[in-house]
């Protein structure tokens, strides 16, 4: 991937559907990593898929958590992931082990988790009692009146940052001019991005790798909006399925490429890639029709006579001259700017094992009376195995440590909003004892038991029948009693 071979003067924002990536459930929240190899996808089962996303191949699966997943974030070099899930538990998972680290819960739920962008072993937690407020200021309509803020993102570089709020406008701030405003200041948003036909509102903003664009995702349906954040201008829009809602949506850090998700399905959207073959020659040209060519002096010759001397020497020069190959310059989109070098330690690929779909049909295994005796000695070693575990020689895998934290002022009852707004949680609660109105009705209960009689399976009728629920319905004395009726 040769980032300095991109255009750059072309358009960097993506224009077309370039495939999906069907999670094996309703996938619910993407994020990439720092590089944008690997593509981590948050379930409605509580598992974590990572997608390479080069080969478009699912690389691991991790059985994270038992609710839906809502929040995923990577660490700086790549090894680490946190997850957070609608029971308020936050959760560091190793990447390349699968296992987990640390787990938190909170007594409120959890809409976002974000590593620190320097220390890997920070999660977003702020010590209220060692931070002071720098800055300040409140939202406001045209009027005097405040809007709810409903998500605020950061650009990948810069200081620029957007706020989402419930009036269906896109605040782009400078992050600098709010330092100066200080506390309860009144700063200038640089760009305000609203659809003014349609009143859309706002269901995912985020910039893209280089902050230069900003694409936000519809409310209502699964659409993307993208504005230059320079001007303010829309440039594209890119509609998918109709009918179905977006959920979340990830630019890609250094490629024109948007993942969204909606109804439970991953979406790429990327460039339509066009063939240029004016690429291979700088005087390569493409014609619509035949040309006559006409033939230039000592063209096709071995050797040129009209060579002068001093271009000779020159080749020689150049041919003398050693070219460095072995060095690799750091890509300048993947380093910081306080960073010379890249990271020589972050984890970019993952490693895949192959998986033998049918391994009994392998012509070249080994006989069955060996597959025979082997499974034996499994049987005996994994017996052996289960014996030095009950006795405490071979202690078994340690789980991770929960950790209850506390919150003052927080109440304990809310519920998240992935599983919806239901108040008193009264439509949760199973109804104990029989339903209402089920007496006397037993023909539409879906779980009478059904009696049958003999090996045929011929259902009962008249007394027989009658008799044996008869007989059912009176206390049973020994445990034979249900086999002989039947």
């Amino acid at each position: 991937m040769n980032l300095e071979l991109l255009e750059s003067f072309g358009q960097n924002y993506p224009e077309e559907a370039d495939g999906t990536l069907d999670c094996i459930s309703m996938a619910l929240t993407c994020t990439f990593n720092r590089w944008g190899t690997l593509l981590a996808v948050g379930c409605n089962d509580g598992r974590i898929v990572i997608w390479d996303f080069l080969t478009r191949g699912i690389a691991k699966i991790i059985s994270a958590h038992i609710h839906p997943v809502c929040s995923l974030c990577w660490s700086r070099d790549g090894h680490k992931l946190v997850s957070a899930s609608t029971d308020n538990i936050v959760s560091q998972w190793d990447v390349l082990s699968g296992d987990c680290d640390q787990r938190f819960r909170f007594p409120s739920p959890i809409l976002k988790v974000q590593y620190h962008p320097r220390d890997q072993y920070v999660i977003l937690v702020l010590k209220t009692d060692s931070q002071d407020l720098v800055a300040s200021f409140r939202v406001t309509t045209g009027t005097s009146n405040t809007t709810a803020i409903k998500s605020i993102e950061f650009a990948r570089k810069g200081s620029c940052f957007l706020i989402n709020t419930a009036d269906r406008i896109i605040r782009v701030y400078d992050g600098r001019e709010i330092l100066t405003c200080g506390r309860d200041g009144e700063p200038e948003p640089m760009q305000k991005l609203q659809d003014l036909v349609n009143r859309t509102p706002w269901k995912k903003c985020c910039f893209s790798g280089d902050g230069e664009y900003i694409v936000a995702g519809s409310a209502r349906q699964h659409a993307l909006y993208i504005w230059e954040k320079s001007i303010g201008n829309l440039v594209k829009i890119l509609h998918g399925t109709r009918g179905e809602l977006l959920l979340d949506v990830a630019w890609h850090p250094v490629r024109p490429i948007i993942a969204s998700i909606s109804s439970g399905v991953v979406s790429i959207w990327a460039q339509n890639q066009v063939e240029n073959w004016s690429a291979f020659a700088p005087d390569f040209k493409e014609l619509d029709e035949n040309v006559e060519y006409e033939e230039r002096e000592s063209e096709f010759d071995i050797e040129d006579e009209d060579k002068s001397e001093p271009e000779q020497t020159g080749a020689d020069a150049a041919e003398d001259e050693e070219v460095d190959v072995t060095s690799v310059d750091p890509i300048a989109a993947f380093c910081s700017s306080d960073e010379e070098l890249e990271d020589s330690k972050a984890l970019l690929y993952l490693p895949i094992a192959p998986e033998v779909e049918d391994p009994e049909e392998n012509p070249y295994g080994p006989p069955p009376d060996a597959v025979q005796t082997s499974l034996m000695d499994e049987g005996a070693s994994s017996e052996k195995k289960r014996q030095s575990s009950a006795d405490g020689s071979q202690p078994p895998k340690k789980k991770p440590k929960t950790t209850n934290i506390e919150l003052q002022g927080v109440p304990n009852d809310e519920v998240h909003p992935l599983l919806g707004v239901k108040g008193d949680g009264k439509s949760k609660k199973k109804q104990a004892g029989r339903p209402k109105g089920s007496k006397g009705k037993e023909k539409d209960s879906p779980f009478k038991p059904k009696l049958y009689k003999g090996d045929r399976g011929l259902p009962l009728e008249g007394s027989a029948k009658g008799k044996v629920q008869a007989e059912l319905s009176q206390p049973l004395a020994a445990g034979g009693a249900i086999s002989e009726l039947l």
